[in-house]
């Protein structure tokens, strides 16, 4: 995915994001498939997804396995085309795997996002979330400053999703600033909390010399927190991503340095609505090399934002959640 990025004009959004009116029908259907739908960051989506339903007036559902399944989201992808829903969104669990039927769809005239993870091969029509280079570049500097440049790192990733290469190459290129600072090794979590528990645990019992554990996935930090509470380790930095409840208690008790909490809720949000926009005023083809096209009606890439939350700013965010969710 380009670090280019295209903004939508303020009156396209502002009709994005206003209440449904007569246009909208019970007929249409729309769809947000990941391939872990029962992990916090994907329930906060599916939060966007019922509201922008409830505005619009229309069907809208998250779906995909319920435990991180790559393939499972890739099979029920596949079985929504016999369905001719009226657009979908979708994270690149696998994007190899998911771009064959991503291309079928919008053949058959189905609109096709992507949010999260992208699938940039594909023919989607254009990707929302998180700018994910500058993601890690924010994360790498706080990692660097508080390592003062020097020390080795362990980083908890899913190698083949394109958001968190994005995510990794930032953290890269900032420590290649500090020679003092190695990453010693990368370790594929493969969706298993387990996994980082076990080799954070190995760490730990061995004394490996790691100064510093890089959580890229949302379930990494609250385990690595975990075993080091459990075995009394101090001074360790912990980086983690997303803002889920177990996070944001290790931010708060101290045991996880600072995370970068993106925005599920708003991609979800934006994408369903989004979608039914391109339903009731479609291009002429979403053939169209959209991506090209100075005088295109469709973005590239909606930016949804990221924040840093650390121990200074952990009370405050805690409390404009609170206060959110109130409201809903």
């Amino acid at each position: 995915m380009s670090r280019w990025m295209w903004f939508l004009p303020a009156a396209v959004l502002a009709s994005l994001t206003g209440c449904g009116g007569s246009q909208h029908s019970v007929d249409e259907k729309y769809y947000l498939a990941s391939a872990a739908t029962k992990m916090e960051y994907w329930q906060e989506a599916a939060s966007g997804v019922a509201l922008a339903s409830k505005q619009l007036g229309v069907v809208a559902e998250a779906i995909g396995p319920d435990a991180y399944d790559p393939k499972g989201e890739r099979e029920q992808f596949h079985a929504l085309l016999g369905k001719k829903p009226t657009g979908i969104a979708v994270s690149g669990g696998d994007p190899a795997s998911l771009k064959g039927d991503i291309d079928a769809a919008i053949a058959q005239g189905i609109p096709v996002v992507t949010m999260d993870s992208d699938v940039p091969d594909s023919k989607r029509l254009f990707f929302i979330g998180t700018d994910n280079y500058k993601a890690g570049l924010m994360g790498g500097r706080l990692v660097a400053n508080h390592l003062n440049g020097k020390g080795n790192v362990m980083i908890f990733t899913f190698p083949e999703q394109p958001n968190l290469k994005e995510r990794l190459q930032g953290y890269r290129d900032i420590f290649a600033e500090h020679p003092g600072i190695h990453i010693s090794e990368i370790v594929d979590a493969k969706g298993d909390p387990g996994v980082i528990f076990d080799r954070t645990m190995q760490v730990v019992d061995k004394n490996e010399a790691i100064d510093a554990f890089v959580c890229l996935v949302s379930i990494a930090a609250p385990e690595v927190a975990d075993v080091l509470t459990r075995k009394g380790v101090k001074g360790k930095l912990v980086m983690g991503m997303d803002s889920d409840q177990r996070t944001i208690d290790g931010v708060q008790n101290g045991m996880i340095t600072a995370t970068l909490g993106q925005k599920p809720f708003t991609m979800a949000y934006l994408a369903i609505k989004m979608l039914d926009e391109l339903h009731h005023h479609p291009p002429a083809s979403l053939l169209d090399d959209f991506a090209r096209d100075a005088f295109s009606p469709l973005p590239r890439f909606v930016d949804t934002g990221v924040t840093l939350i650390d121990k200074s700013n952990v009370a405050e965010f805690v409390q404009t959640q609170k206060a959110a969710q109130a409201k809903k």
